[in-house]
Formats: structure tokens, sequence, C-alpha cells
């Protein structure tokens, strides 16, 4: 009986323990305090103040010389050029040969087409002293101009139809035009240079066996070079033939030239909404596919404004804080540079976002950020 007592007391004892000590544990739990305020971003501002901004259109692309000439083979043959000659970097004055291609076979058939041609007027030397007296000195001279070696002289003028049809009976007519075209093609031979210039590429060399139609090399002028820049379409009624650019060095700022304006393209590309313009320049440091960089003053433009383009969103809005809200309003953008854009709309003393924060929206509470 008294077992029975006792360990109904440890168990009232225990629950009474129990009961105590789930009370202290719930009186020392801390209840988080309810965040009743409204959040507000910091944000980082400049203040809005419009003046007359200069309009730079820049654009990047390689340099490519003005005189550039792609040589093309005309005829068959081996390659007689000098061992060591046509080689990419080799300079060549104006009228030096550039390539040089067997031509003796060629040469002769043309001597003795010629040689054809002076028994065809030879003969009809006799006949021309009778029926035509006035005529036969003029192709006598002719005939005696004739070289087998040099050039075709030009044909005498017939004094009447009955004479011309009497010469081209003798056949004489379509034989000197024969000769004339064989003379055209044999000088289709020897490529020379069209200018002072550097040969840059080089696809054969002597002995090689060249073909009609083969590309040979490509030879520029070293001296003139365009650069093709891209500017949008809306811009291109502001440019002008003669309008000089600066030239920049990509690799190295110090280096600088001065270009002018000579072509400008009507032509819009209808996925970039840009034209070309082409720029010449001459000076030192330049080089074939040199990359630089244009400056182009386009005009000026009153009441504006320079953002940064990171601030702008759908196109033409931006945020401008009022009483520490957000307020969205919509811009006109004027020309887009690399990083920024020249804007009209806001006006002086407005603040603009200088830095857009995550989530922003308009009605946002914001604070502006102040170092001090």
């Amino acid at each position: 009986m008294k077992r029975k007592i006792i360990i109904i007391g440890v168990s009232v004892l225990i629950l009474v323990v129990g009961f105590f000590v789930s009370n202290l544990l719930k009186e020392s739990k801390k209840i988080p305090l309810k965040n009743k305020g409204i959040y507000t971003a910091t944000v980082f501002t400049e203040t809005i103040k419009n003046s007359t901004l200069p309009l730079e259109l820049t654009a990047t692309g390689s340099l490519e010389a003005k005189n550039r000439v792609e040589i093309y083979a005309e005829v068959q043959g081996i390659m007689t050029s000098p061992v060591g000659s046509f080689k990419e970097g080799a300079a060549y004055k104006k009228g030096s040969a550039l390539v040089a291609v067997e031509s003796d076979v060629y040469r002769a058939g043309l001597m003795s087409q010629k040689s054809s041609l002076q028994n065809l007027v030879t003969a009809a030397l006799a006949d021309l002293r009778l029926d035509y007296p006035s005529s036969f000195s003029k192709w006598n001279d002719f005939l005696m101009q004739i070289e087998v070696s040099s050039p075709l002289p030009p044909l005498p003028e017939a004094a009447s139809d009955k004479e011309k049809m009497f010469i081209t009976g003798r056949n004489i007519y379509s034989t000197y035009y024969n000769v004339r075209n064989l003379e055209l093609t044999l000088a289709k031979y020897n490529i020379t240079a069209p200018f002072d210039g550097v040969l840059v590429e080089a696809l054969v060399t002597p002995g090689s066996l060249i073909r009609p139609g083969q590309k040979l090399g490509v030879f520029i002028q070293p001296s003139i070079f365009e650069i093709e820049a891209p500017v949008n379409a809306s811009m291109i009624n502001l440019l002008k033939i003669g309008q000089k650019v600066d030239v920049t060095s990509t690799n190295n700022v110090s280096q600088k030239w001065v270009g002018e304006i000579t072509r400008i393209n009507r032509l819009v590309n209808s996925e970039t909404q840009t034209t070309n313009v082409y720029i010449q320049l001459r000076g030192d440091g330049l080089e074939e596919g040199m990359f630089v960089k244009t400056n182009i003053m386009a005009t000026e433009m009153e009441n504006a404004y320079e953002l940064s383009r990171s601030v702008i969103f759908d196109k033409n809005q931006v945020f401008v804080v009022e009483d520490s809200v957000l307020v969205q309003k919509t811009i006109e953008p004027v020309y887009y540079n690399e990083e920024s854009v020249v804007i009209r709309g806001l006006a002086d003393g407005e603040k603009t976002l200088s830095k857009l924060p995550t989530g922003a929206y308009p009605g946002m509470k914001v604070s502006i950020y102040n170092e001090q």
C-alpha cells in the first residue's frame, strides 16, 4: 500500500515539475517585433543641368588602301619573273614588271600574222597606183611603218567608198584587226605596276603554271587609306563631303591623324539602321588593316543633357526623384554614344538616377545617398 502511495506521489511531483519547467521555457522565448515601417531604398542621383552639347559620331574600323588592285591572270603560261621576285612586302615603282608569263610561242604567231599583213598591203600597192593614185603614197607609208617587233601604226583612212571596198576585198582590214587583237593579248603576258606601291599578297611564285582567271596577288598604294564608318541614318544629313574627321589609333591614343569625308553611302542597313561614311586619310604610322577610331563632329544640340545608358529603360523612360519618391518620365534620346545618351525632355534642377536600383518602380520610396 505504501509503495503505491509513493509511486503516485512521485508521479504527481514529476508532473508539477514539468509544468513549471514548461512555463519557464515559454517565458524565456523573445517574441520578434513586427516591422510595421515602409522599406526605403538609398539611391544615387545627379542634378539635371541642360546645356549646348556637341554631337560626336564615333566609329571603329580597319584601314584599307584607297588604291588597291587584285591581280588576276588573263592568259596561260609559265611564270618567268626573276627568282625571288613577287614576294609579299616587295615594293614596285609605277610601270615596273610585277608578273611576266612565257610568251615566245604567242609572240611568234603574232609576227607571222604581221608578215601576212605586209604581204597583203604589198600586193595591193600595184593596183592602188593604177586605180587610186592619190591614195598610193599613204598606203605605201603605212607599209614602211609596219615593224614585226613594234606595234602596228594606225590604218590609213579610205578616200572613197570604192577605195574602201577595194581594201576590204584584199582582206587587209580583217588581217589588220586580227593582228591588233593579238597585240593586245600579248600585252597581258606582262603585268606592270599601275602605281608606286607594295605587294601585300602573293599567291604564285616564278615557275608556277598560271591559268586564265587565276588570282595572283594584291597590290596596294600604302600612302592613302580609307576607313568605312557606320553612322546612324538619322544623322547622315548633318554630315557633308569634305568635312574633317579626327582619327585615333585604338592601340596608341597618342597617334592621331586628320581625315576627310570623301563619300557617303545612301543605302541604309535594314538591320542596324546605319549607313556607311567613307573617310580618307594619309600620314605616317598608317598601315593596311590597322584598327582606328573616328570622331566626327556632327552638330551641336541645344538644351540637352548626357545620361548613362544604364539608367534608361524601355528605350525612352527614366526615373526622377520627387519628394523622396521615384517618378517615371519620358525623355527624347537624341544620340547614342558607346556608354551614354544625349537626351532632351528633363528640366533643369530635376534629380534623375545615376544608377538604376534593382526592382525600381514608380512610387517607390527612396532616400538620396549623401557622402557626408
